[in-house]
């Protein structure tokens, strides 16, 4: 397939160079200029705006950070709406809210213009390996049209409805990481608090009903105090705000996730920000008087 891709950044690089590995043809565009090149060292084509993305390719895929920027690459001046023809498929796999999915779709189809929502998880491992799981939201036959598009950048790809239905996914996803990444910190901070050995903790747990993905990978890493991004912090917070504006929209009560919100607001707020969401660790350090061994800094307290 001729694909055009927007957003080159610490998730898009490797998911752009997947397509171009899986032997699709793809154009690419970013507003940070210096991120092109490696996709041109492999063979992508360059283009001056999202608008040119769209009259060479009849599909586009945007990755950027948030409804604001979506809407800026798709309806905004040289947009994806002003190359595009009718019936072109535009594929969001951005995070942002449901609704602003759901609103993005419909200007864009008052366009002749097709959206489909498809935010992922698996963070940079994932987008390097091509194995990311991939939620998906829009019209079944132009998402069974993209899944070959798909298959190259993930391996679990779930079409859960229509548009929007993709980012609502991806709220439940971020709820249960977010909470799980501030529960297994909370519990190896726990241990180190208690003299005990946290490896040993997270190897008994591993075989109990506490299992889980964050505990054998985000564990690992936090046993490692290895902190560099994969998944930084403030995307996290960004995420987690999303969450709790549509949970406000809804009238919905969601105490474990307003929470983590919190503390990955804290994160932010106390400079680990751009680090992994495993940071979470150190934030609880801080809290409970510990001394950070990546600083050196105790608690402010």
């Amino acid at each position: 397939m001729e694909v055009g891709f927007i957003g080159l950044g610490l998730m898009g690089r490797p998911m752009a160079l997947n397509l171009i590995k899986a032997g699709h043809r793809v154009h690419v565009w970013s507003r940070r200029r210096a991120s092109v090149q490696p996709l041109l060292d492999a063979g992508a084509g360059d283009c001056a705006s999202a608008a040119e993305l769209a009259r060479r390719a009849s599909i586009t895929i945007s990755m950027v950070a948030d409804a604001p920027d979506v809407e800026q690459v798709t309806l905004g001046p040289d947009g994806v709406a002003e190359g595009a023809g009718h019936g072109h498929i535009h594929i969001d796999m951005s995070t942002i809210a449901p609704a602003a999915a759901q609103q993005i779709a419909t200007r864009l189809a008052e366009r002749g213009i097709v959206a489909v929502d498809a935010p992922v998880s698996g963070g940079e491992p994932g987008a390097i390996a091509g194995t990311l799981t991939i939620m998906v939201g829009g019209e079944a036959a132009s998402c069974a049209h993209v899944r070959p598009l798909f298959e190259a950048m993930g391996t679990s790809i779930t079409r859960i409805g229509e548009a929007g239905a993709g980012q609502v996914a991806k709220a439940c996803n971020q709820i249960i990481t977010g909470v799980g990444v501030a529960a297994v910190a909370e519990a190896l901070n726990f241990a180190a608090k208690s003299d005990v050995e946290g490896a040993k903790v997270r190897e008994a747990l591993l075989g109990g009903f506490a299992y889980s993905r964050i505990l054998e990978n985000h564990g690992h890493r936090m046993l490692e105090r290895n902190f560099k991004p994969g998944f930084k912090a403030w995307m996290h917070q960004k995420d987690l705000r999303i969450v709790m504006a549509e949970a406000h929209r809804l009238g919905l009560a969601l105490p474990t996730a307003a929470a983590a919100a919190q503390l990955f607001n804290a994160m932010a707020g106390s400079g680990l920000g751009e680090e992994d969401s495993v940071a979470m660790l150190r934030l609880f350090e801080r809290m409970s008087g510990g001394v950070d061994e990546c600083t050196g800094q105790g608690s402010a307290a």
